[in-house]
């Protein structure tokens, strides 16, 4: 019975995890289409949702540490618990960048335009979404393998940053009336940058919860201290 209890507790983890995965990339597609399309009323709705999806990571969090302290799991029922709470984590943490990415689309409205970079941006945005998409596709079916393949994507979003830095700079040398708008390109674009670091850090735990190992995968960036 207390085994059968201690299932049905962690599947229910699993499912609240899948849900907050659900909300978080909604949202980071959410939050980039208000900014291509400077649409205050979407990018509204992702900072009016986001403290929903902390509601979960909290209570995530909290039934984690009660299963923790109640059922002292071991080996591999520890690491599915450890496995949620850090992943849920990184979730909250893409929500916030999904957040800042909105309040970016409600500052930059009326400035001026640089339709290529927004094209730009929009692609890089596609590559982030479907890297967290992977990883947590690769979360729900435990496949480690698949989780260390779809970390690589992140190497080609980093090169796209680069490549959206590299065009704002030349952008902003050639217009000084677009160095407002392009500043604004040049932290949501970062924000994407970040979002990959955090799906690359799902991916690691991928890892974890099958081997038992904590690998580095990319050598991202694991901390960011301008986070919300």
């Amino acid at each position: 019975m207390v085994r059968s209890n201690f299932e049905k507790e962690l599947h229910e983890l699993h499912d609240n995890f899948g849900r907050m995965g659900r909300l978080v990339s909604e949202n980071i597609g959410r939050a980039v289409k208000s900014f291509i399309d400077h649409d205050k009323q979407q990018a509204q709705y992702v900072i009016d949702t986001d403290p929903s999806i902390n509601g979960i990571e909290v209570e995530l969090e909290k039934k984690s540490f009660e299963m923790i302290a109640l059922q002292q799991p071991v080996t591999t029922d520890l690491r599915n618990i450890v496995t949620i709470m850090k992943a849920s984590s990184d979730l909250e943490r893409m929500a916030d960048h999904a957040v800042s990415i909105a309040k970016a689309t409600i500052k930059v409205k009326g400035e001026a335009r640089v339709y290529g970079i927004e094209d730009e941006i929009a692609h890089t945005a596609d590559l982030v979404i479907q890297l967290v998409i992977d990883a947590l596709e690769a979360y729900r079916v435990q496949d480690d393998q698949w989780a260390r393949e779809i970390a690589k994507q992140d190497i080609s979003i980093d090169k796209q940053a680069k490549k959206i830095n590299a065009h704002i700079i030349s952008e902003m040398k050639k217009d000084p009336d677009t160095i407002l708008g392009n500043t604004y390109y040049m932290l949501v674009t970062s924000y994407l940058e970040r979002i990959g670091d955090y799906a690359t850090n799902i991916c690691e735990w991928v890892v974890y919860l099958k081997t038992g190992k904590l690998i580095e995968l990319n050598n991202h960036v694991k901390q960011d201290s301008q986070d919300n």
